[in-house]
């Protein structure tokens, strides 16, 4: 057991060097470009960066299941990177980082290391516990059940938060504009009528799908964190934020708020459990 949590804070470590040396070049070229929100691109990677760091770093034969996360992750985190790429390209920062900048004062560019970045880079480190505990484990047992059952959750939340994603890109794309100036525009069709935010589910449940595989390596069952985080963070700050902006923008989306669950997908009327997010 001693053994087991010392690779484990090994693995960490060298997975929490590669992000830090990252994400200080990425707040550095933020200074540069005077762009915080570059962050949000560099999110999905910075999974992939762990995993691939903590992998390539592996002692012994890489075990199948290992192969198994490098390969979710990697698909997951390179495509939710271009997707944000492609979509933020030639926009400028993004409107929450410029009201932040606007408050942060001259000091802007200090505060933006340690309230975005360093914050960000805590928290993707967290999220990262499933896919480091199985890097860290070089006894592994066969691929079973609950490796597959594990995969098909992820496959499931993969193909919500894609859907989701091409649903909202067709629908700014219809709108011929951006997407800070669809004043009054709501979309509530597709997985959008089910959900405020289906992306988000999915994006979340694919970590559900990562943290079941790593329950069979020991103490995989702590890595429960990390899903766990990552929910929480997308049904209180991010939604919490996301909604208030937009609930003042655009008028029908605060009756759109009223009827839809605000997280996991389920007809239209509140759920009693959806009592998230802001009204």
């Amino acid at each position: 057991m001693t053994n087991s949590l010392q690779q484990i804070l090994t693995t960490w470590t060298q997975a929490g060097i590669a992000v830090l040396i990252a994400l200080t070049l990425l707040w550095l070229l933020s200074l540069r470009l005077r762009d915080a929100s570059i962050i949000d691109v560099f999110w999905g990677f910075g999974f992939v960066l762990c995993n691939w760091v903590t992998l390539i770093l592996i002692d012994n034969e890489i075990h199948p299941r290992q192969w198994l996360v490098h390969g979710l992750v990697t698909l997951w985190g390179l495509r939710l990177s271009i997707h944000l790429l492609i979509r933020n390209t030639g926009k400028g920062e993004d409107s929450r980082y410029k009201r932040w900048r606007e408050q942060g004062g001259p000091r802007w560019w200090l505060k933006s290391a340690y309230r975005i970045y360093a914050f960000q880079g805590v928290i993707l480190l967290v999220v990262a516990a499933p896919l480091i505990l199985v890097n860290s484990e070089a006894r592994q047992s066969d691929l079973g059940w609950l490796d597959l059952f594990g995969a098909g959750v992820w496959l499931t939340g993969f193909l919500i938060e894609v859907i989701a994603d091409q649903q909202l890109t067709l629908f700014i794309s219809s709108k011929n504009t951006a997407d800070d100036t669809l004043e009054g525009e709501v979309l509530d069709t597709g997985l959008w009528h089910y959900s405020v935010h289906p992306n988000y589910f999915g994006d979340a449940l694919q970590w559900w799908g990562i943290w079941l595989i790593a329950l069979s390596v020991p103490l995989g069952y702590l890595s429960i964190i990390g899903p766990l985080l990552m929910t929480l963070v997308f049904m209180g700050i991010s939604n919490g934020v996301l909604e208030r902006s937009l609930s003042k923008r655009r008028p029908g989306y605060a009756n759109y708020l009223k009827r839809t669950s605000h997280f996991i997908p389920w007809p239209p009327g509140r759920p009693p459990w959806a009592l998230w997010g802001s009204e």
